[in-house]
């Protein structure tokens, strides 16, 4: 059975018992209203009784039927709805006589005729005990609410760490199966060095080789806490650029000015970080088409770094804005929508900083946020 199945089965499951425990519930409540009225029926007659001091009543009868009454609110009021007399009513008695009884919201009434010119009328609130009930159905709702939200939960959960796990499994996977092929480039490259020493590919070909190694030791880390180090983060940023700017049209600029001569200190892992500027510097190269600027800009505060690297591409709408960091959502035709996802990880939950899509136009460009930790004693 499929996760979408099992959490059909439970949210089906659980709107039965609702339902169920509502119609029982509401079943109970009204034969107890209606145990209750026949209650104050009787109550009534035996007030009437002992208010009259009728000779043919038991007046210790009909005081101990009054007295029995002990959870029903009563209220006995004039014609014009003032209380006259009450019992079980909230508050002190004597702070409630001659108030007026709002009766719109209260039972009744029963007549409770004195005299010929004298009517007195008995109005009642629900017990205690069926008011508490009414409220049962709402406290199972609830509580089942709970159990639906944690089983949801625990599924969904279950669901990413396996996932989780596939992932990691398969990077270390392929970080060892780039292992043979690398050691084997770097022999192969190392002889070509020694034969032909100044042939100007085979330095090309050590940076080539050099980069492979660094994509292996990257899928290496995900799953592991990497190493944060105190480290200027402005060589790292300009390493992605370098990279980069090798590999664009000549018709896209990367202007990094505002980072010569300037050091900022953040916790780091090298590798990781470089190369999450290196997809959002692709990213914006993606965004222009081929021809356009990227600004790298620098800001700091008290307690952070902030990198923005903004293009001057075609932007992202509102719409797409609020699933670009959704793993596998992918606006190009050609991709597998992991870039941003995983660089947001990477930044947030190995590094502790945010990344975030500051602002973005349609036919303007999109400006994205990295925000990293100082050192807490710089």
């Amino acid at each position: 059975m499929s996760n979408r199945q099992i959490g059909t089965t439970i949210l089906v499951i659980a709107m039965v018992i609702v339902a169920v425990s509502v119609l029982f519930t509401n079943n109970l409540a009204r034969s107890l209203q209606a145990e209750e009225q026949k209650n104050m029926s009787i109550w009534a007659d035996a007030t009437r009784q002992l208010i009259l001091a009728d000779n043919d009543a038991d007046i210790d009868f009909v005081t101990s039927i009054i007295e029995k009454n002990t959870t029903i609110p009563v209220y006995i009021c004039n014609e014009e709805g003032k209380i006259l007399a009450s019992r079980n009513a909230a508050g002190d008695e004597l702070s409630i006589i001659n108030h007026q009884l709002p009766l719109d919201k209260y039972h009744g009434p029963i007549e409770l005729k004195i005299d010929d010119s004298t009517t007195q009328y008995i109005y009642w609130d629900d017990s205690s005990l069926l008011t508490r009930l009414r409220y049962v159905p709402y406290a199972q709702f609830a509580l089942i609410f709970i159990f639906i939200a944690v089983a949801v939960i625990t599924m969904l959960t279950g669901q990413r760490s396996e996932e989780n796990r596939l992932w990691v499994g398969l990077s270390k996977e392929t970080a060892h199966q780039l292992g043979t092929p690398i050691s084997s480039l770097n022999a192969w490259q190392q002889l070509l060095a020694d034969k032909y020493p100044s042939d100007e590919y085979v330095p090309q070909m050590k940076r080539d080789i050099d980069r492979l190694q660094m994509i292996a030791d990257r899928f290496q880390k995900i799953g592991s806490e990497p190493a944060l180090l105190a480290q200027d983060l402005i060589p790292v940023v300009q390493s992605a650029v370098t990279y980069m700017r090798a590999r664009v049209s000549s018709r896209i600029s990367i202007d990094d000015s505002c980072l010569n001569g300037v050091s900022r200190k953040v916790m780091l892992n090298a590798p990781l970080l470089q190369w999450v500027i290196e997809n959002l510097l692709k990213n914006a190269v993606d965004a222009m088409a081929g021809k356009g600027i990227i600004s790298l800009r620098i800001h700091e505060n008290e307690h952070d770094v902030m990198l923005d690297i903004t293009d001057t591409g075609k932007g992202i709408d509102n719409k797409t804005q609020r699933h670009i960091f959704e793993p596998g959502f992918t606006s190009k035709e050609r991709g597998w929508g992991l870039g941003l996802p995983l660089a947001k990880r990477i930044v947030e939950q190995y590094h502790g900083g945010k990344l975030i899509l500051k602002n973005s136009q349609l036919g303007v460009g999109t400006t994205f946020r990295v925000v990293l930790k100082k050192p807490e004693n710089s």
